[in-house]
């Protein structure tokens, strides 16, 4: 496998940063690196034929990698540093133009496994992957940070984020950062949190050399007021792209995806929406409908159970059900 950022994906960033963007320049990231936060529980379980539940494996998981790259849907396959060995090994990404990426930290925020309580508290930075290792297999790599307006974290999630830059740097490894929202409330005063994640984004960034910054980032819908801001802050320089959170209704998902196109958001990272999908790739083509040919996102609702039935597979929720909006942020432009 050539440890490159393949044509395609780099000629769509290309445009999106000269302002010749295009729906069809729209990115998709199908995010597979779970194992990183929650082991054999986030991979996911099934049903066997005597209706036990039954954890599923690290091969179910990359088989699904496997089937999205061969669709030729995904622009970036982003996994684990253990998954991208294994892919490699077995020739996975030869002959595809899918870029491979891989989370370069595991901060405890993401810490998520049975039984575990670490997402209670604020992260501690922390690296498992180590950067020389993951630069033979990719490009390209996953940083992930997290503000909670408390001065002796942010500066010690920074001088860790300094310290990963520096080293990326000299093997050659470009990023892309990953801006969670803290997964307990915390206090910014009048300010709403949306506003508070994009000054601390800007803030931390403006310090960046070109030749480190990220190449786009990955952060929570905060609502179209937000999206709109950070992404029109600085376009040519500052690529804005959403993370899937959770599985939600379909119409979640389509809806997540149009809104962060429509406010100006250039890519979107799916992990959870996308695998825990009733079958992924259908999902992952009608999100592109979605953007490049202005499906609405009611029509790609019932054109998936629609496929659904035709394929002979249980949907999870009924159509009535799956064409709700329920995730509160993504309602006002929903309506």
């Amino acid at each position: 496998m050539n440890a490159i950022i393949h044509t395609r994906l780099a000629e769509k960033l290309s445009r999106i940063r000269s302002g010749d963007y295009a729906a069809t320049d729209f990115i998709i990231a199908d995010a597979k690196d779970a194992d990183m936060g929650g082991g054999i529980n986030a991979v996911g379980f099934a049903v066997d034929k005597g209706g036990n539940q039954k954890a599923k494996t690290a091969a179910d998981y990359q088989a699904s990698m496997i089937e999205m790259m061969e669709s030729g849907l995904a622009d970036i396959m982003l996994t684990s540093m253990w998954t991208a060995e294994e892919l490699n090994a077995h020739q996975a990404f030869s002959g595809s133009d899918i870029t491979p990426a891989i989370r370069l930290n595991d901060a405890t925020d993401i810490w998520s496994f049975r039984g575990a309580g670490y997402r209670d508290l604020p992260a501690k930075p922390f690296r498992t992957a180590r950067v020389e290792q993951a630069r033979k297999l990719s490009a390209l790599g996953l940083y992930a940070i997290t503000f909670y307006n408390d001065r002796d974290l942010d500066a010690a999630t920074l001088e860790a984020y300094s310290a990963f830059r520096e080293q990326a740097h000299d093997v050659g490894m470009l990023h892309f950062l990953e801006v969670f929202n803290p997964a307990s409330e915390i206090n910014t005063g009048d300010c709403d949190l949306g506003s508070f994640v994009n000054d601390a984004i800007v803030r931390c960034l403006a310090g960046v050399a070109k030749s480190e910054r990220p190449l786009f980032l990955k952060m929570q819908y905060n609502g179209a007021r937000a999206m709109d801001e950070l992404a029109s802050f600085d376009p040519g320089n500052l690529i804005v792209g959403v993370l899937g959170g959770a599985a939600g209704t379909t119409r979640d998902t389509f809806e997540l995806v149009a809104q962060t196109e429509r406010f100006g958001g250039r890519v979107a990272l799916f992990g959870r929406k996308i695998y825990g999908a009733e079958h992924s790739v259908e999902l992952v083509r009608l999100m592109r409908s979605v953007i490049e040919d202005g499906l609405s996102t009611v029509d790609a609702v019932k054109a998936y159970h629609d496929m659904l039935t035709k394929m002979g597979i249980n949907a999870a929720r009924s159509l009535d059900v799956d064409l709700e909006v329920t995730d509160p942020i993504l309602k006002p432009e929903a309506e």
